[in-house]
């Protein structure tokens, strides 16, 4: 019998997406909540070089870092809702998008919640010129994947679960319908993804927890 763990925390992005594949996939598994200021034995066994979540642990064997996990995740499970398309052409690209979410998207994102004065104007230009390139990406189609919900969307699903938060924390109405069209209608059909709405966050919590966060990066 499989036995699937998954190390997580509540609130990391990078988490919500495994838990949603593993939801889509519809694959039984643990999750085990760590506290980040005090590392469990496991997480340091699994994910000894960056000790950090998540990890997800199939039949005893660590996989780590989100996108390798959802790859992972998709190959093992390929017979139910696959993420990847056939094409490899098609996987790269989605695979390039991943990461400039990852490596570009996402520190732009935070940065500006995180940041006051000229620092936050800074970061806000370059969430707002991020999400133009997003924007284009979802011309003419329903998902950032194409006419299905897929790899990408997961990797990007972290957009749509924290634009309120950082309207109410930082000030900035992210997604308007006006500049971000696509944004926006590719939001809503995200959430309405059975396996996304059943794992959706409270969002007055993670609220909250933005406005911890934001508290303690400016002292």
């Amino acid at each position: 019998m499989e036995k699937v763990k998954l190390f997580a925390t509540w609130s990391s992005p990078f988490v919500k997406r495994i838990v949603w594949a593993l939801n889509l996939k519809n694959i039984e598994h643990e999750v085990i909540y760590e506290d980040l200021a005090n590392k469990s034995p496991e997480l340091l066994k699994y994910n000894p070089i960056h000790k950090k979540v998540p990890v997800l642990v199939h039949n005893e064997i660590p996989i780590c870092e989100s996108l390798v996990i959802l790859e992972y995740i998709d190959e093992t499970w390929k017979n139910t809702c696959p993420l990847l398309p056939k094409d490899p052409l098609d996987r790269a690209k989605e695979r390039f998008w991943a990461r400039y979410g990852d490596e570009e998207v996402l520190p732009s994102f935070f940065g500006y919640v995180m940041k006051k004065g000229k620092d936050q104007e800074e970061a806000k230009e370059a969430i707002l010129a991020h999400l133009k390139r997003i924007e284009q990406l979802l011309s003419k189609k329903k998902f950032l994947s194409g006419e299905s919900f897929g790899f990408l969307d997961i990797a990007f699903g972290w957009l749509a679960e924290n634009s309120r938060p950082l309207e109410v924390v930082a000030g900035l109405k992210l997604l308007d319908e006006d500049s971000f069209p696509n944004l926006c209608a590719w939001k809503d059909r995200f959430l309405e993804i059975p396996a996304i709405k059943e794992s959706w966050p409270d969002q007055e919590t993670l609220i909250a927890k933005f406005q911890e966060n934001r508290e303690i990066s400016s002292k």
